[in-house]
């Protein structure tokens, strides 16, 4: 935007510099070659008084009016020239051999009683020339005929001075303009750009971040009512936080001490009353994971760390290593097939959470002496995280549903919370991922999750490792 503003004050000024100065330009040069002609028909009228009465009479110019030409041709370097009514030399100040000068068309015209003046072109020269040509005459009769010729060098010389000193002018004005226009646009983008690094700040989570009112009054009033949202924003989030916690506290506490009333139950209760102590056990388990699921929800948004480089093989044998023994009991083999350079940027602990729930659901539905495969490659600037088990499978309309909150597949209306597919894709989408179910070709669930690959060296950087 910088850039934009500068070379908009900067084209704005080209535009009214050339409005002024290409018309001056233009105007002095005409004037200059005007008050030439002006000055050269003055000395050629002056020139002519002078021979008028030898031209009238015939008679030999005298030789102090010859010398004053040749002066003339000295101190100017105009050319004078003199002819009688025949259009015949009388007088040369820089003879060039020629004597009849009669057809010359400047000639001609002066000696039909009309002053000539205009500019031609000089062969014999090889210059531009400006000329003058005024009548001799007395009594309506003409005499003869003076022509001043006259180098158009030294005018064309002062011009194109003229030219330069403007054009001086104009780049010493242009860069002036140039240097108050990038003070004006670091004023008013300076902020703007404090703006948006703020708000960069507030979406990677930190809201305890403020632009700076500063700049003209637009962008202060801008900058002011950011930060009032902003405020606001920070409140309803720890409004979110100081409820989470609340519920957290005030929903766990009575969950646990029910469990252990009814743990207590046990001894006393009759064999008649099992079912239903059991079922009550369940029923507050079930309550246990849902509160657990909704918590994890609430969370999934709110960290405020970075991503960064995960070893996803690492995180995998982690998990495997946790899951390991509830899978022996089941009778559920765990295997796994990553590829060490597999590097997934993702916020710390993410994967792991998202890993858990894909272990729990898979172990959920797989029987005994099925296997559950995990395998994770990198893929086109992603990282595929495979989890597939050798259960039941969807059929592509529940896939479609399955990561709707509370719902659950046909005939596991009263098992699990629903929520864990859920969680899975809030956290993948939180860190720029993705997550779908595929059909396993075991005829189970394979599902996929996609994270942002980090770069080619981040292997290095997370100090390399290759899966047990």
């Amino acid at each position: 935007m910088r850039r934009r503003l500068l070379w908009s004050y900067l084209a704005v000024a080209v535009l009214v510099l050339g409005l002024l100065a290409i018309p001056l330009a233009i105007s002095y040069a005409d004037n200059e070659r005007e008050d030439l002609t002006h000055k050269v028909e003055r000395d050629a009228i002056a020139l002519s008084t002078l021979v008028e009465d030898a031209l009238e009479s015939g008679t030999t110019v005298p030789a102090r009016v010859a010398g004053v030409a040749r002066s003339y041709t000295s101190d100017t370097g105009g050319r004078v020239l003199v002819v009688d009514r025949l259009g015949r030399v009388v007088v040369d100040s820089d003879p060039t051999g020629s004597r009849d000068f009669s057809t010359r068309p400047e000639v001609a015209r002066a000696l039909a009683g009309e002053v000539a003046s205009g500019t031609r072109h000089s062969s014999t020269l090889g210059v531009d020339l400006l000329y003058v040509a005024v009548p001799v005459a007395s009594g309506g009769v003409v005499h003869g005929a003076v022509r001043i010729s006259y180098p158009t060098s030294a005018v064309e010389s002062r011009i194109h001075r003229y030219w330069m000193l403007l054009a001086i002018i104009a780049a010493a004005v242009l860069g002036a303009a140039a240097l108050v226009a990038t003070v004006l646009s670091r004023w008013m983008t300076r902020p703007l750009a404090r703006l948006e690094e703020a708000a960069e700040a507030i979406a990677a989570g930190d809201l305890m971040a403020r632009a700076s009112v500063e700049g003209p009054p637009e962008v202060r009033r801008l900058a002011e009512t950011f930060n009032a949202m902003t405020a606001e924003l920070d409140q309803l989030v720890r409004s979110q936080d100081a409820f989470v916690a609340d519920a957290s506290h005030q929903l766990r506490t009575p969950l646990a001490a029910l469990r252990l009333r009814l743990e207590n139950l046990d001894r006393d209760v009759a064999d008649a009353g099992k079912d239903e102590l059991e079922g009550a056990l369940a029923e507050v388990e079930r309550f246990s994971t849902l509160v657990d699921g909704l918590l994890a929800l609430a969370r999934a948004d709110r960290a405020r760390k970075a991503p960064e480089r995960v070893a996803v093989a690492r995180v995998v044998d982690e998990r495997l290593a946790a899951w390991n023994a509830l899978a022996e009991e089941r009778g559920v083999t765990l295997r796994h097939d990553v590829d060490a350079g597999a590097v997934a940027l993702a916020t710390p602990g993410r994967l792991e959470q998202v890993l858990d729930n894909l272990f729990a659901n898979a172990l959920d539905v797989s029987c005994a002496g099925t296997e559950i495969t995990v395998s994770a490659i990198p893929s086109d600037g992603w990282v595929e995280l495979h989890v597939a088990d050798e259960g039941p499978g969807m059929s592509a309309d529940e896939r479609g549903r399955a990561f709707d909150r509370f719902w659950r597949a046909p005939g596991r209306e009263g098992q699990g919370s629903g929520l864990g597919l859920a969680i899975v894709r809030r956290l993948a989408a939180a860190d720029g991922g993705s997550v779908e179910l595929r059909e396993a070709r075991s005829g189970g669930l394979d599902a996929v999750v996609r994270l942002p690959r980090a770069a080619a060296d981040a292997l290095a950087r997370v100090g390399g490792y290759a899966p047990r």
